[in-house]
């Protein structure tokens, strides 16, 4: 069936264009954008005045903890949460159990999703057997059956020369190696940033530097090797910083912000609260006032969640005993509207490249963009919408949000995949 989402403001920068205009989509591919579209007979008109319609969300970093640790989420609660969030594809890590490091272990994960999953999952490979930094995982077959990158994620690969040789070889398959970039020698005896709150708490904390440092070092391997490195998650103005210098001198890295580190400090940790425990840690004011000037001027490319649920027993534990994780689909474009977008930092054109357009170009994919031939991928967003974050209301199996019990700014109200809709107004299909 033809379908045309009427009157709704489109916001598409691959395509230079933010209008007042219509979609029309059939078979799930995009069949025309245009400020006005005549509806014929058997097309079935929605009418989103007062919305946005944009390229569908993709967040290259989430944690949908199949196989093996289906207590946390699983393919069908994740994947409900990422159409929740307007999320149209998704990018699942590979620290599971078993670790996705061979080729069996990645075809299962892959028929989950087909069977499962509510919108498209792409998987990326481990880095190393077992993510334990020795043998690399099975990368070539990895790469030849789909996976979109490669990652160590939740563990810092500490052998530099291991490192820079898992970077060549993923290099030779076009594939970008995604760096948690801590050096664990540093970070691993800490709970939370290292600074005043920390001190004034009693907790043992984790230093930038030791972001800093493993962020410094794998640009210089990067540099060296001529290969992509993405580092993961970035949390530190210094940090930043270097990105920043590398890229003006030709280095190739790219990196990402998740929306909790736009959107919070480790003033939140005053409770002891466990929601607020994530790996890298929340950091201080001035750290997220960089952040959020360098999303603004394109040092950093996207916006991820890094979805990382963990079952409520293990977080409903004294703070320094909880796992490091926050779920993060259901809320992730609500609070880079409420904290980096309403208060001036970035517009809607930089929202959506960075919630869109820059994941597509760094996985590979054919999305982000609106336009004829295109996949029927569609986010249809309420900006003004307010709404109090609920946590037994939300898909994800983790009730420890960050943001419970906030009032947040913007919400998606349909989610469209391949032009079928898996979400409208809250509920997923």
């Amino acid at each position: 069936m033809k379908r045309l989402l009427k009157n709704g403001t489109i916001i598409n920068p691959a395509a230079g264009q933010k209008t007042v205009g219509d979609v029309l989509f059939e078979d799930g591919k995009i069949l025309s954008v245009g400020e006005t579209i005549t509806a014929t007979d058997g097309v079935e008109v929605i009418d989103v005045t007062d919305c946005y319609v944009t390229p569908g969300l993709i967040d290259m970093h989430v944690h949908l903890r199949e196989p093996g640790q289906e207590a946390k989420e699983s393919m069908t609660t994740g994947t409900q949460a990422a159409a929740a969030g307007g999320f149209t594809r998704v990018v699942t890590m590979a620290n599971t159990t078993p670790v996705i490091d061979d080729l069996v272990t990645f075809n299962g994960v892959k028929e989950r999703a087909r069977a499962e999953g509510r919108v498209k999952v792409d998987i990326i490979g481990a880095v190393s057997k077992n993510l334990e930094g020795r043998v690399l995982s099975d990368m070539g077959d990895l790469a030849l059956a789909g996976a979109v990158a490669f990652s160590d994620d939740g563990h810092y690969v500490e052998s530099a020369d291991f490192m820079r040789r898992a970077m060549e070889y993923a290099d030779t398959y076009g594939k970008m190696i995604i760096d948690h970039a801590e050096d664990w020698t540093m970070a691993a005896q800490g709970f939370m940033h290292e600074g005043k709150v920390s001190t004034a708490l009693g907790v043992v904390g984790r230093p930038r530097a030791a972001e800093d440092i493993a962020v410094a070092r794998d640009i210089l391997l990067a540099e060296m090797t001529g290969a992509h490195i993405h580092i993961a998650h970035v949390s530190s103005a210094h940090a930043v910083e270097l990105i920043r210098a590398a890229k003006q001198r030709g280095v190739r890295v790219t990196c990402e912000v998740t929306a909790h580190h736009l959107a919070l400090t480790d003033a939140e940790i005053k409770n002891y609260d466990a929601a607020f425990k994530v790996a890298p840690p929340l950091r201080e004011e001035d750290d997220r006032q960089a952040l959020l000037a360098a999303l603004a001027d394109g040092t950093i490319d996207a916006i991820v969640t890094d979805h990382s649920p963990h079952a409520d027993e293990e977080k409903d534990v004294p703070f320094c005993c909880a796992p490091n994780g926050m779920s993060g689909l259901e809320t992730s474009l609500a609070a880079v509207i409420t904290y980096a977008l309403t208060p001036g930092h970035i517009d809607w054109e930089r929202l959506v490249d960075a919630m869109s357009v820059q994941p597509a170009r760094l996985l590979q994919q054919e999305a982000g963009v609106l336009q004829a031939g295109a996949p029927a991928d569609i986010t249809v967003i309420a900006p003004q919408s307010q709404w109090t974050v609920e946590p037994e209301k939300l898909y994800t199996k983790s009730l420890f949000s960050p943001f419970a019990g906030k009032t947040l700014t913007g919400r998606a109200v349909q989610t469209w995949v391949d032009g079928e809709q898996v979400m409208r107004e809250g509920a997923v299909r």
